[in-house]
């Protein structure tokens, strides 16, 4: 997908002012608006100011996005992919305007490009869909005098391991608001946040009152926080069960041999590779992935390591080793066949 330069868009500064975004976004909507504009792409360009419109003009979204503009790819019209996990540690509020939410003034659904989709379309509908039921204490509207405060959600990234032990970390928190005279004001919080074990990647961990304050006496709104962990070479999560690479060498993986593992939990254990080797097998460990009333598995994804031929006594190996195969044909499909042509 392409780099989405919302700035140039709207032809504004990034240090623009809110009153100087919304200036410049109703300037061009008077512009290009497909129910007055005469101009050729006046419904592709209004398309576009509204989903510029819908970033900048929202503090939260807009701080997210800066920091996004500055990955080295981020040029516009340029094909990019927003790094894994981009917005962890960015806290969004439930309680955004109407002019930025995921469609924006005089938007509709579908009308906004994959890049916004992928940064703030899907999160917010995933946000919204998260099965909760919320109390308010009265209707919504302008006559409401007690008002429970808006929820507030954040990613935070963990290490697996915190999933198998508990963990007690400390977390830092991102959003922003618009100060008086209308600059963009960057927030910062850190919390210490208690992760049960056994949370899985997609969780949500609830933060009693650590949302908006409430009006009249209502009770603040609640913190979610989103479980992502981190990227590791060492293993991933799938659910409940976790895949772990193990590397054996061509003598365990043909003659079998018992090797030690050691896993997310912490622990080393010993594990017995079976003879004959096939690409692609995996060992199953039962109830060794993160723990729950029906814990997950442990996957050890076997791959061959082939060990390094240093010095004379290993290329003697080797040789000794090719000679012993030399009837082996580890490429059958290439043998020249009779009267082949060179």
């Amino acid at each position: 997908m392409e780099f989405k330069d919302y700035y140039q868009t709207l032809g504004v500064s990034p240090t623009a002012t809110a009153d100087e975004i919304k200036k410049a976004y109703r300037k061009l909507a008077r512009k290009y608006h497909p129910d007055v504009s005469k101009e050729p792409d006046a419904v592709a360009r209004m398309t576009a100011l509204n989903e510029a419109n819908a970033v900048l003009s929202d503090p939260e979204k807009r701080a997210a996005y800066d920091r996004l503009a500055q990955e080295p790819h981020a040029q516009p019209g340029q094909d990019f992919r927003p790094p894994p996990h981009w917005d962890a540690g960015f806290e969004f509020s439930d309680g955004a305007s109407s002019q930025s939410g995921p469609h924006g003034p005089g938007g509709a659904p579908g009308d906004y490009s994959d890049f916004f989709e992928q940064l703030f379309g899907r999160a917010a509908r995933a946000r919204g869909t998260s099965g909760r039921t919320e109390w308010r204490d009265e209707p919504q509207g302008p006559q409401t005098h007690a008002q429970r405060g808006t929820d507030h959600h954040a990613r935070i990234e963990l290490d697996l391991p915190d999933a198998y032990r508990g963990a007690e970390r400390t977390l830092t928190l991102q959003s922003a608001h618009q100060a008086d005279d209308g600059a963009l004001v960057r927030d910062e919080r850190r919390l210490v946040v208690k992760i049960p074990q056994g949370v899985r990647e997609g969780q949500l961990i609830r933060l009693a009152g650590q949302g908006s304050p409430g009006w009249g006496g209502a009770p603040a709104g609640d913190l979610f926080l989103e479980v992502l962990f981190k990227p590791d070479p060492r293993w991933r999560a799938e659910g409940r069960d976790v895949y772990q690479p193990l590397a054996v060498a061509p003598w365990e993986a043909t003659l079998g041999a018992s090797v030690e593992v050691s896993t997310p939990s912490g622990s080393v254990i010993e594990v017995t590779v079976p003879a004959g080797w096939k690409p692609g097998r995996k060992l199953r460990l039962k109830g060794r992935g993160i723990p729950g009333q029906s814990p997950g598995d442990l996957y050890l994804e076997l791959h061959l390591a082939l060990p390094p031929a240093t010095n004379d006594a290993e290329r003697a190996a080797y040789a000794a080793l090719a000679q012993a195969f030399a009837h082996y044909q580890p490429r059958p499909n290439t043998t020249a066949q009779p009267g082949a042509q060179p």
